[in-house]
């Protein structure tokens, strides 16, 4: 992999030590507005970071190609740079007997990822709940979008540990009443897990805060108020 490739290569050259971070993004935010949903969009921003150390210098050098050549590169920058950045006097690798060989896992990351149609119908649910509500005038929109990033490092010293984690979002925005008397709020749950999401809104439960806050002002004038 790339990871493991680095070290051998950044040794070569003469560091005392080296280490390489490899991290990915991805995410699948498609907004849903009323009635009209915008284009899904899935971007992934791939990073790989690499680190040599070398009398007390610790040049690091990010960057998103992970090609041979790219590699090669990245390599020559680094060392290139130890020889040009100031001495730090607390760099360097922990010792061996200070490397964490197991940890527990946190359970962070749902490893089924949502499609853009699925996304969608739950942004739809979510905004046709809130708009069900009495009081309930128009919506802002609601959005359900997923994300995921991933992240390994490997040090020249004998780590090599990786972790994942997820998040799954909802939110809905609304307005109720109209005119001055119109009062606009939101709502939003963000879990791991794409099945532990709650429901924007139900209708046995209380009404959205934009409605309470219509009630609440009924019995004097106000002015249209944006939160």
């Amino acid at each position: 992999s790339p990871r493991q490739s680095l070290l051998p290569r950044a040794l070569k050259p003469g560091p005392d030590a080296a280490d390489a971070v490899l991290s990915d993004a991805a995410s699948l935010p498609p907004p849903q507005r009323p009635g009209k949903p915008e284009k899904p969009d899935r971007p992934e921003i791939p990073d790989l970071g690499r680190r040599v150390l070398t009398a007390r210098k610790q040049p690091a050098v990010p960057s998103p190609d992970r090609s041979p050549a790219a590699l090669s590169e990245l390599v020559e920058r680094a060392v290139a740079m130890a020889r040009a950045v100031p001495e730090d006097p607390y760099c360097g690798l922990p010792q061996e007997s200070l490397l964490a060989r197991t940890w527990p896992d946190l359970d962070v990351c749902d490893p089924t990822e949502p499609s853009a149609s699925h996304l969608i119908e739950q942004a739809r649910i979510a905004e046709d709940a809130a708009m069900s509500t009495p009081g309930v005038t128009n919506s802002d929109g609601a959005e359900a979008s997923w994300s995921q990033t991933r992240a390994a490092i490997v040090t020249s010293n004998g780590f090599a540990g990786a972790f994942s984690v997820s998040r799954h979002s909802l939110s809905v925005s609304i307005i109720a009443g109209a005119g001055t008397a119109a009062w606009r709020d939101y709502d939003f749950s963000s879990k791991v897990y794409g099945d532990d999401l709650t429901e924007a809104a139900k209708s046995d439960e209380k009404p959205p805060n934009a409605v309470r806050r219509l009630n609440r002002a009924k019995s004097k004038p106000v002015k249209s108020r944006d939160l």
